[in-house]
Formats: structure tokens, sequence, C-alpha cells
């Protein structure tokens, strides 16, 4: 069952949301060669707390003895996504995307940025852009009338019109009251499918692009998500709700 939000409702995931935008904005600020992904979670986590919020990732996860351990999920050119914090610096010419949950009066926001760390390779620049305009074409779509796999199929068919790939063992997702609700919002699919949009969904709508490959692995720490081919890969990510029957982007800086 997908649910549907009231207005009220909408307003509190907003308010998670713009949290959210404000701390992609204050991190992609500090992104540079030389600087560590564990300061920057820092830095997130010292944030949303200071806002009222709750980091919505930390403490995550199905098996108790593996649980997410940081605020932020922070993936370099080949991990995907759910790359875990720590010492590591970062390097010129690396593309680093940044995931981040905040929980506030009982609703969830989520969003997730690709940044350049120094200046990077065309390929990687092209990537980034592709992702990006991937997103909002998706976003464009979720409009009442359509389907949720109209969204699936607009994102892949601008991806893959330039020679990239959509991961296909990921998807977005409906987000509210709880971090991961339905419905699921793959990055493929057949247009004019899936379940009818309606006002009130909420939605994360976020493609992950491999330049190569779309197939993925797990590594050993059971959570970060590589490419399979070692190819770079982008993530971006909205949160929308779907009022008089247009997306509106919560989540927008």
């Amino acid at each position: 069952m997908i649910p549907l939000k009231t207005k009220e409702e909408i307003g509190r995931i907003r308010e998670s949301s713009r949290i959210v935008a404000e701390v992609l904005r204050l991190v992609g600020a500090e992104i540079r060669p030389g600087i560590t992904t564990l300061e920057l979670d820092r830095l997130a986590e010292e944030y949303i707390r200071s806002c009222g919020g709750v980091p919505a990732f930390k403490g995550y996860g199905w098996t108790k003895s593996n649980l997410f351990p940081a605020t932020l999920c922070t993936s370099v050119d080949a991990e995907v996504v759910h790359g875990i914090p720590s010492k590591r610096v970062l390097k010129e010419g690396e593309v680093l995307s940044v995931d981040v949950g905040v929980r506030r009066d009982g609703y969830y926001g989520d969003g997730a940025w690709s940044f350049p760390v120094g200046v990077v390779s065309p390929e990687k620049e092209l990537l980034m852009r592709v992702t990006r305009e991937a997103l909002e074409s998706g976003i464009a779509q979720a409009t009442v009338g359509n389907r949720i796999h109209d969204i699936s199929h607009a994102v892949q068919a601008h991806v893959e019109a330039h020679g990239f790939s959509v991961v296909r063992d990921l998807v977005g997702h409906g987000v509210g009251a709880k971090l991961h609700e339905e419905p699921s919002v793959p990055n493929f699919g057949e247009a004019g499918t899936g379940a009818k949009i309606q006002d009130g969904m909420t939605l994360a709508i976020e493609p992950m692009v491999n330049a190569g490959t779309w197939r993925v692995r797990v590594n050993p720490d059971g959570w970060t998500v590589v490419t399979a081919d070692g190819r770079p890969s982008a993530h971006f990510e909205h949160t929308i709700a779907v009022i008089d029957g247009k997306p509106e982007i919560l989540t927008q800086a």
C-alpha cells in the first residue's frame, strides 16, 4: 500500500528535506583534495543535530551486528552508494557522491549529490551532468495521470542515450514516516506501467548511473556497493511531493 500524505505531513517532510538540502550545500562547499570523508561526516552530523534533526542513516540496517555507523554515505569513484566515511583522504580528480537522510518531527527527507574533487576528467564531468539531468527528467514525469515507471523510463532513456548505464539492483522509494516506503521507483522500466501517481505521494527519486556496466557488487564491509568493472559512478537524489498534480522538489537548496 502506498501511503498518501496530508498537507501537514508534507510540511514535516519538507522541513526534514530542507535540512538535507542545507547539509548537501554545507558539505559540498568543503569538498576538496586533502579532506577526509570522516571530517565531512562530523560536519554533517553537527549541523543536523543543531537543527533539531536526527541522522537517518546512523544505526540503520537489518543486521544488528552491522548497522550503518555514520551520518553520511560517502562513495568515491567506483563506489556507487553506501560508502562508509573514514580517514580516507580525497584526491584530485575523484568524484564523491554524498547521500544524507534526516528525521525531524517523525518524518524523513532524503537526498544525494555527486561532487567533483578538484578538477575531474571530461568523462566524469559528463557522467555527473547526465545523471543530474536524468533526475530532472524523472521528476518531470511525476505528475498525476502518469505512472511510476514513466519516471523510470525517463531516467533510463536519458542515461542510455549518452552511453551510460543505470544500476538495476538499487531503486528509489517512497519516503515519509519511514525512510523507505512504497512504492519502489526503479531507474529503468517500461513507460505506462507501475502504480498510478497520485496527489500526496512523496518519493525519493535517485538515479545511480555507471560509466560502464550496470552490474554492481557489495564490498566485504556489507554496505559499500561498487561497480563490477571498477569504472566510476554518480548519484543524484531529490525528495519530491506530488501536489496539485505536479511534482514539488522538497530537497531543493
